[in-house]
């Protein structure tokens, strides 16, 4: 069962990994050979996490960056559907669309 309400992975990053060990936004950032600005969105959860970004995550600090993904998709799946009853689409029917 989905969970329907994920926390972002960006604020996990940030306080599960970065903060722990001290490090700055820029310090985290230069150690992942990415710009402080991708980072500092990351973690403060106005970005998507990437499978770029997890792979560097995994890669200086250990999370495993499949886990890292399957929570980003948790997180998207469940914003989907909190837009659900505002996406209006009809189920389809082939006659409708003059197909038989």
């Amino acid at each position: 069962m989905p969970m329907k309400n994920p926390p972002h992975v960006g604020g996990l990053i940030r306080r599960e990994v970065i903060e722990p060990i001290g490090l700055t936004i820029t310090t985290a950032a230069k150690a992942l050979g990415v710009g402080r600005q991708a980072l500092s969105s990351l973690l403060n959860e106005k970005a998507s996490l990437t499978s770029d970004m997890a792979l560097r995550v995994e890669k200086a600090f250990g999370p495993k960056m499949e886990h890292l993904m399957r929570m980003q998709l948790a997180y998207d799946l469940a914003q989907a559907r909190n837009w659900e009853s505002k996406i209006k689409v009809k189920r389809y029917e082939a006659e409708e669309f003059g197909i038989r």
